[in-house]
C-alpha cells in the first residue's frame, strides 16, 4: 500500500509482475493505518480495509478461494493457442523483471518475453553497477529458461519513478518524467552502455534475442544508438568473444516518435509500443500523480487512433509491432487492441491468461464494424460502449 502512485506508475506495474496484491494512490495510508493493524488489500478493487469486521474477513476469505478457483481455470488454456472466433492469431507474450521470472512465462502458456525490464539489475547496488559478465549471465539465465523461445532485453530504462542509486548523474530536476532517463541516460554514459550492449550481444549467441532501446525520440540518438551497437560488437570481434544476432527494436513511448514513424521504420526490425509513457506523455499528466493520474482514460478516441495510426504505418511496411505497456494485460483493453489490429501483445505473466480467455471468445470482424464508430467519437472515454460492444459479442472482458 502506498501513499502515492498511479495504475501505470512502476510500483502498480511491479506488483502485477510479481503477483502481489497492492493499492497505489491511498493518500494518507501511512498515516492511518498502524502497527499491529488487521488490513485487507484489495488490489482488484483498488481498496484497503482496516480492522475489518469477522463478516468482511469472511467474504474476502471466500472471494480468495474464488480467485484461487478461476487460476486453475484459467491454467489449463496455457497450452491453448491464442485465436479468435473468426481465424485471428494473437501472440501473447510476457513482461518479466528477472531471468528468473522465465518460469513463470512459460507456466502461463506465454510464446516469448516481450519486454525484460533490465533495469531492475541495475536498482538496489548502492552505485556499483552490473559489471559485463554478470549482466551476460543474468541474460543467458533468461535466455535458456525460455526454451528457445525469444526474448525481448530493454536496455536499462531509469529515470523518473524508477531512480537509480548512483551519483554521476544525480541531480534535482523539476520534471524527472522530462529528465535524463532511459536511452539518454545510456548515451550520456557510453561506457556502462557499451557494457550492457556487450552482455546482450553474448547473450544473444544462446538463443533468440531482441534489442529493444526505450524513449528514443528523433535521428541523432537512432544515429548514436546504433553506431555504440556497432562499437560494441567491434570490440567482441577483437576480443574474440562471441556474440549472437539480435533484431533490433525501438520504443514508441514519446509523441515525437510517433510522429515520425517513417524513420523508425527504416532504422529498425521492429517496434514496441509503451503505452504507459505515450499516454502520460500525450495528456502531460503524471502517471505517478494520483492527483492527475486519472485525468484520461486510455480507452478515449485520442488514445486508440494514436495507436491506430501507428498500427497502420507498421501493417503497410509489414513491420512487426507490440503492446508493451500496461493496456496489453487487461482483457477489455486488450479487446480494444486486437481490433484494432494488433497481435502481439507483452503483458505481466498474471494477464495473460484472462487475455487469453477473451481472445478464445472474441469474433473481430463483428467487433472491427463496432469500433470505428467509437473511434470517431469526440467523448474523454467510450470505455463503456466498448464494454458494452464487448458484452453485445459475448466477449469474455
Amino acid at each position: 500500500v502506498t501513499d502515492v502512485g498511479g495504475k501505470t506508475s512502476h510500483t502498480a506495474i511491479v506488483a502485477r509482475s510479481l503477483d502481489i496484491p497492492a493499492v497505489v494512490g491511498a493518500r494518507s495510508a501511512s498515516q492511518l493505518i498502524r502497527q499491529d493493524d488487521w488490513i485487507i488489500i484489495d488490489g482488484d478493487a483498488g481498496v484497503v480495509l482496516v480492522s475489518p469486521s469477522p463478516i468482511i474477513l469472511a467474504e474476502y476469505g471466500f472471494k480468495q478461494r474464488q480467485a484461487e478457483v478461476e487460476r486453475e481455470r484459467l491454467s489449463r488454456l496455457r497450452h491453448t493457442p491464442a485465436v479468435t472466433l473468426d481465424g485471428q492469431k494473437v501472440e501473447l507474450l510476457s513482461n518479466i523483471e528477472m531471468p528468473e521470472d522465465a518460469v513463470s512465462a512459460l507456466g502461463v502458456g506465454s510464446v516469448g518475453v516481450g519486454l525484460f525490464r533490465s533495469e531492475f539489475l541495475f536498482m538496489g547496488r548502492q552505485g556499483h553497477l552490473p559489471d559485463e559478465e554478470a549482466q551476460y549471465q543474468a541474460y543467458r539465465r533468461a535466455v535458456d529458461g525460455m526454451n528457445g523461445l525469444p526474448v525481448t532485453i530493454r536496455t536499462v530504462d531509469v529515470g523518473a519513478d524508477k531512480p537509480l542509486d548512483d551519483t554521476r548523474h544525480e541531480a534535482s530536476h523539476l520534471n524527472p518524467a522530462l529528465g535524463l532517463r532511459a536511452i539518454r541516460w545510456c548515451l550520456a554514459d557510453p561506457a556502462m552502455f557499451l557494457t550492457q550492449l556487450r552482455a546482450i550481444l553474448r547473450a544473444a549467441a544462446h538463443g533468440q534475442v531482441n534489442l529493444l532501446i526505450p524513449m528514443l525520440a528523433h535521428g541523432s540518438e537512432i544515429r548514436q544508438t546504433l553506431a555504440l551497437i556497432d562499437q560494441a560488437r567491434q570490440e567482441l570481434d577483437r576480443r574474440g568473444v562471441a556474440y549472437g544476432p539480435v533484431r533490433l527494436g525501438a520504443m514508441i513511448e514519446i509523441p515525437a516518435a510517433a510522429l515520425c514513424l517513417r524513420l523508425f521504420l527504416k532504422h529498425f526490425d521492429f517496434l514496441s509500443i509503451g503505452t504507459n509513457d505515450l499516454f502520460q506523455y500525450m495528456y502531460a499528466a503524471d502517471r505517478t500523480n494520483p492527483l492527475v493520474s486519472d485525468r484520461y482514460d486510455p480507452l478515449s478516441p485520442p488514445t486508440l487512433r494514436a495507436l491506430q495510426t501507428i498500427q497502420k504505418a507498421c501493417a503497410d511496411t509489414g513491420t512487426p509491432v507490440s503492446i508493451c505497456g500496461e493496456l496489453a494485460g487487461r482483457p477489455l483493453e486488450a479487446f480494444a487492441l486486437i481490433v484494432l489490429g494488433f497481435t502481439r501483445l507483452s503483458a505481466p505473466a498474471g494477464g495473460v491468461g484472462p487475455v487469453k480467455r477473451m481472445i478464445l471468445s472474441a469474433d473481430l470482424s463483428a467487433a472491427r464494424r463496432g469500433m470505428a464508430v467509437l473511434l470517431g467519437s469526440s467523448a474523454g472515454s467510450v470505455r463503456g460502449e466498448i464494454e458494452s460492444l464487448a458484452r453485445k459479442l459475448n466477449v469474455a472482458v
